[in-house]
């Protein structure tokens, strides 16, 4: 069973390891392309062309993972089933059950390299993406309305809740265009702060240069007491929000993990903002990896075809369509859930267990009566 194991894996894994290498080329190529239309601009050169669509590769590997995964195990075992190889390896002893368990092996190296890739080389190198941008084109605007981030703390006056905007980022992680507002429990307004740019500290203090700080009279003090207003060069700002949070606000969603994404949602749901799409994003990403499981199931019973029943190669291309139709579906899912209001866990699992079910029915069906 060892040789049979590791003649199975060496056919998948070169299979899957060269459809993965053909595809990478052919993103790279249409990246740089894209990025060669940028060097009309000044201080834009080939040389960092290059680099854009290199720095992209691996959100690229980790989006086509499960694609490779199914045509390289496809074409493995289509192979193996149309010169009988696997018929012998099924006198020779290989249940259809031993096979499942084989494949599911070899599905789970797969999941667990792709969740690698995504938990921890795809968030760098697309924040390094996003500052490299930021920095090209003098800061990266949020929106039209910036980032709102809210937060509740107890100070010596009682009960203060403040809501924080960020128009943008600069292409060293520096906020941009802050903006503080300050409110005590009653809701009324004690405070705002204006400044050009601020750096959130390892302990969670900010640092604002050019800071315009205009405070209103609380509630109790003399009806004549007049706005007061103060411009500070620099101002440190006591803050309960820390960094990883303000990156997860300001930066986009592919450049956080599954667990800054799962981080972030507890702590807007904790501010009472909405958290549906983050909360999404988190099990999409936990989920994801497993699509490689899905697929390879899917995979299997290509094995099981018999070259001499004709019209193998139209259902070796019924099959990649088949896989091209759960990633669609896994990305429509998402936006319909968003729209719907789904259960986020829930919306992010359906199409998996449905291919996973349909690709065990037609493994049955194959087994039993073909």
């Amino acid at each position: 069973m060892k040789t049979v194991r590791r003649m199975l894996y060496r056919d998948i894994g070169s299979s899957v390891l060269f459809v993965a290498t053909a595809f990478l080329a052919l993103s790279y190529f249409i990246d740089f392309v894209a990025e060669l239309q940028k060097l009309n601009r000044p201080g834009y050169t080939l040389l960092r062309a290059v680099f854009s669509a290199g720095i992209e590769l691996p959100g690229n590997l980790y989006e086509l993972m499960p694609i490779a995964v199914l045509i390289g195990t496809i074409y493995a075992l289509s192979r193996l089933a149309q010169s009988s190889e696997f018929t012998i390896l099924r006198t020779g002893g290989l249940s259809p059950g031993r096979a499942l368990r084989l494949l599911t092996v070899l599905a789970l190296l797969f999941s667990a390299f792709t969740f690698a890739i995504g938990e921890y080389v795809v968030p760098l190198t697309e924040r390094q993406m996003a500052l490299m941008r930021a920095d090209f084109s003098g800061g990266r605007k949020i929106g039209g309305t910036g980032a709102w981030l809210k937060e509740r703390r107890t100070t010596d006056h009682g009960e203060r809740s403040f809501s924080v905007n960020v128009s943008g980022i600069d292409g060293k992680g520096n906020l941009q265009g802050v903006r503080i507002f300050e409110f005590d429990a009653d809701g009324r307004h004690l405070s705002r702060i204006r400044a050009s740019y601020g750096v959130v500290g390892s302990d969670g203090s900010w640092t604002l240069s050019d800071a315009e700080i205009t405070t209103w009279p609380a509630p109790g003090e003399r009806a004549d007491d007049e706005v007061q207003h103060r411009v500070e060069p620099t101002l440190r700002w006591p803050s309960t929000l820390s960094a990883g949070v303000v990156s997860a606000a300001v930066l986009p969603v592919k450049t956080m993990s599954a667990a800054e994404l799962w981080r972030y949602s507890r702590h807007l749901s904790h501010q009472e903002q909405a958290a549906q799409r983050y909360q999404l994003q988190f099990w999409k990403k936990a989920l994801y990896p497993l699509a490689c499981i899905v697929l390879t199931a899917l995979a299997l019973p290509f094995a099981y075809l018999h070259a001499r029943g004709g019209g193998i190669s139209l259902k070796v291309f019924g099959g990649i369509m088949f896989g091209i139709g759960f990633v669609l579906l896994n990305n429509v899912a998402g936006h319909i859930g968003m729209l719907r209001g789904w259960t986020p866990w829930l919306v992010a699992a359906a199409p998996s267990m449905f291919f996973l079910l349909m690709s065990l029915a037609a493994f049955g069906w194959l087994v039993r009566y073909r």
